[in-house]
């Protein structure tokens, strides 16, 4: 069996910087079209200048590896990173203007303060943002959100669910026309926000939250390549995520939130958060979708939906040959010339791979 689509984009990608960019930069280039790159680097990425360097960064290690791999040259070739700013409470309402008449930007990203990895400079009050928020709905710009409180005595599968009844509701009930992607939902009180929200709030589904749930981290001993932020949760909110990407709503739509660390960063008594999934991205997916019978459903949600989400073309690149046969994960990648990162799934058998 075989499923052919147009070579679709990541609308949340961890590309990390340095040494690193070799590894994810051939992995989703492979796969994607466009990837929507996260700002949260050691030096976040808090201006217009800093993006444009960073973009820079990415597209000469794409030159690299096109030399490196010629037999790929024309695949590799179309990969193109789309930008994000990190949203501090420092941001000045004037490098939205910039923002916005760059053309490479394309969402602000808001993350809590100390709600995952490179977070501390994130936000610590919504509220006092409120001009920057009023700038970005005049504007047009997205707002793109980890949906997770910080608040110490809030249990963490409860994070998501308190941050959409409480900071995700004043968001949109005080700016009704900012456009929000909620990223990266785990949740079936998410999944009904999206549902019951105007058009222009959208929402990103990872591919591990919908093939694993909070089960699959303690499965005959802890398992720290499952644990991510938002962590996964009980299977009845998985399932509902998985309805909710099979459904043909163009309101949800493809970001893997594949987030690298080195091996021994998760393997530790203080493990990082993170899973990476940029190395067999579209089998995972495939394999989920295929799980309910819903493969035909794929190359919308894959290829379409974010495009239209964010007011981009829909991508024409050429297409992508997804095959059900047989497809070893291995043990760990090369992640730098002295660390490894362990996959999604490291070791197991898929049911589909990518030609």
């Amino acid at each position: 069996m075989q499923i052919t689509l147009t070579k679709p984009d990541d609308w949340h990608i961890h590309l990390r910087e340095g040494e690193t960019l070799n590894r994810t930069v051939y992995d989703a280039a492979r796969q994607f079209n466009r990837v929507m790159v996260m700002p949260n680097l050691v030096n976040p990425i808090t201006s217009v200048d800093k993006a444009i360097a960073y973009k820079k960064q990415i597209l000469a290690t794409l030159d690299k590896l096109i030399e490196q791999h010629p037999e790929e040259a024309q695949n590799l070739a179309h990969f193109t990173p789309l930008m994000t700013l990190y949203l501090t409470h420092d941001l000045a309402p004037s490098e939205l203007e910039l923002a916005k008449a760059s053309g490479i930007i394309h969402g602000i990203k808001l993350y809590p303060m100390g709600a995952t990895t490179l977070s501390d400079k994130g936000i610590s009050d919504i509220k006092k943002l409120a001009p920057i928020f009023g700038r970005m709905q005049e504007l047009g710009l997205v707002l793109q959100l980890h949906g997770e409180v910080t608040h110490p005595d809030v249990d963490i599968f409860d994070k998501e669910k308190v941050f959409i009844e409480t900071e995700l509701a004043y968001l949109t009930q005080t700016f009704p026309h900012l456009k929000i992607v909620l990223e990266h939902i785990t949740t079936e009180e998410a999944v009904a926000f999206v549902l019951n929200a105007p058009k222009h709030i959208g929402a990103t589904i990872t591919a591990h939250h919908l093939l694993i749930n909070r089960n699959d981290m303690f499965h005959k001993g802890i398992r720290p390549h499952h644990y991510c932020l938002p962590i996964a949760k009980r299977k009845h909110h998985q399932e509902k995520l998985l309805w909710a990407a099979t459904s043909g709503n163009p309101k949800f739509f493809l970001g893997t939130d594949s987030a690298p660390h080195a091996q021994h960063k998760k393997e530790n008594a203080c493990g990082c958060a993170g899973i990476y999934s940029a190395n067999d991205a579209l089998a995972y997916y495939a394999m989920a979708f295929d799980k309910v019978g819903k493969l035909s459903l794929l190359p919308d949600f894959a290829t379409r939906f974010g495009a239209q989400f964010y007011g981009l073309p829909v991508s024409e690149t050429p297409l992508v040959a997804l095959l059900k046969q047989t497809n070893l994960i291995p043990e760990s990648l090369p992640l730098t010339q002295q660390d490894e990162v362990v996959p999604f799934m490291a070791g197991q058998t898929l049911t589909w791979c990518t030609q």
